[in-house]
């Protein structure tokens, strides 16, 4: 068995990659639940946005941070393009799943011409900064990731829940003829939520940029465990997929902790099927 300070180190690293997840999850949550696209292209817009926050950083010396202020409103570009594609070829939801895989390859092949399948890490100021609380370290990078991803989600739920804006994404998602008979103006918040999707991307690959080391081959090894969270948390839900990816975050730290790394893959599908099997409903 680890000592306590192990496994509480640990399990605040779980904590950490927990809120990760569900920074990564909360565009793919909205797109999949609200405009029924499962975009796949996601994780490589992600990927995307921690190579140009790497980029800005360490070419152009802008704080890692105030990167966000170029890369959000440009995704969100992107977002809204991409469902004015999809909206004009009428694609379905499962062509939606082969055409974002499409986009993710090409996405993938333009970081490798851009900047080689080589490994990049971003040196930052904010690498060095660690907060001690007793005798475990708080790494500023993670926990403003943690914050950034727990502020996120509960902007987004207050603003479907609680605005006339919100309120009508909600309706236009549950049924989009009705809504649309009732004066919502479906295609124009359908543009507005892509691009809220994507933009939310651009933010996630910042926090990626802060905190991991970069390769292009990466983008798929987030893919499981991002849909993993989205639909233990339920589809279209801002706060799930962060509640589920901690879930998950902290299972994965105290699997490795306790037995082996080798068992920390199991957790995430271990409780999506869990939660298959007991609310086959619900997901």
């Amino acid at each position: 068995m680890p000592s306590l300070e192990l496994l509480g180190q640990s399990l605040l690293s779980g904590l950490f990659i927990g809120g990760l997840y569900g920074l990564l999850g909360l565009g793919l949550s909205l797109s999949w639940g609200m405009l029924r696209q499962i975009n796949l292209a996601h994780f490589a817009l992600a990927f995307l946005g921690a190579y140009l926050t790497y980029q800005l950083s360490e070419h152009f010396k802008l704080d890692p941070f105030l990167t966000m202020l170029i890369i959000v409103p440009g995704f969100f570009l992107i977002g809204m393009a991409m469902h004015w594609m999809f909206a004009k070829f009428k694609v379905t939801p499962f062509n939606s799943l082969l055409v974002t895989f499409g986009l993710a390859v090409i996405i993938e092949s333009l970081i490798q011409w851009i900047w080689s399948a080589d490994y990049r890490k971003l040196e930052s100021p904010y690498n060095d900064i660690k907060f001690q609380v007793g005798k475990l370290f708080l790494p500023l990078p993670e926990l403003m990731t943690l914050l950034i991803a727990i502020a996120l989600s509960i902007a987004t739920w207050a603003l479907l829940r609680y605005t006339h804006l919100g309120k009508a994404m909600r309706a236009m998602s549950e049924n989009p003829k009705m809504a649309s008979a009732f004066g919502i103006n479906e295609p124009m918040l359908a543009l507005l939520l892509s691009g809220a999707a994507s933009a939310f991307a651009g933010v996630a690959g910042a926090c990626l940029a802060l905190s991991f080391t970069l390769a292009p081959s990466q983008i798929y090894a987030w893919v499981g465990v991002v849909f993993s969270a989205v639909m233990i948390g339920g589809l279209g839900n801002p706060l799930g997929p962060l509640v589920a990816g901690i879930v998950i975050g902290l299972s994965e730290a105290a699997t490795m902790a306790v037995t082996a790394p080798a068992w920390a893959p199991l957790v995430s599908f271990s409780l999506l099927i869990a939660v298959l099997l007991l609310r086959p409903g619900k997901v």
